[in-house]
C-alpha cells in the first residue's frame, strides 16, 4: 500500500511514518520505479509504534521490543537479557514518577478550581462549598 493509505489507516501524518523509517522501526521496501510498498503487517506495528510511544517509551527502547510485541498489548520476551530487563524497570519507574507528578498537578488544579467557583456557587445558591480534602500518599 501506499504512504498516503497506511497514513489514513493508522491515522498517523505521513512525516511522522517517514520518521520511524528513518529510526529503524519499520522496514518498507521499495518498488522497482523508488515507491515505498507498505505491507499489511505495518498497520500493526504502527499502532504498537504509536501506543508505546503514548505510554512515555523512547524510539531506543520501542525499537528492542517491536520484535517482542505478539499482539496488541502483550509483550513476550523469551530470552530477557538483564540490559532490557532494566531498561524497562527504569522506564517503568520514570513513568511512575511522572504519573506521581501528574496527580500533585490535576489535584492542585482541582483545589484551584474549587476555590475559584466556591463564590461563584456562593452567589447563585447562597450555599457554602467546603473544600476538598487531600488526603497525602
Amino acid at each position: 500500500m501506499r504512504i498516503g493509505e497506511l497514513s489514513a489507516r493508522t491515522d498517523t501524518p505521513r512525516r511522522l511514518l517517514r520518521y520511524y523509517e528513518e529510526q529503524d522501526l519499520i522496514h518498507v521496501p521499495r518498488c522497482a520505479n523508488g515507491y515505498r510498498d507498505y505491507p499489511e503487517a505495518l498497520v500493526d506495528t504502527i499502532l504498537h509504534i504509536r501506543g508505546l510511544l503514548d505510554a512515555g517509551l523512547p524510539t531506543r527502547i520501542i525499537k528492542q521490543l517491536l520484535p517482542c510485541l505478539t499482539k496488541p498489548s502483550v509483550i513476550h520476551i523469551p530470552d530477557a537479557t538483564p540490559e532490557i530487563v532494566s531498561t524497562l524497570q527504569t522506564e517503568r519507574d520514570r513513568m511512575t514518577a511522572r504519573i506521581a507528578t501528574l496527580t500533585r498537578n490535576r489535584d492542585a488544579i482541582t483545589d484551584y478550581l474549587t476555590a475559584v467557583l466556591a463564590p461563584a456557587d456562593e452567589a447563585t445558591t447562597g450555599a457554602v462549598t467546603a473544600p476538598r480534602t487531600r488526603t497525602t500518599a
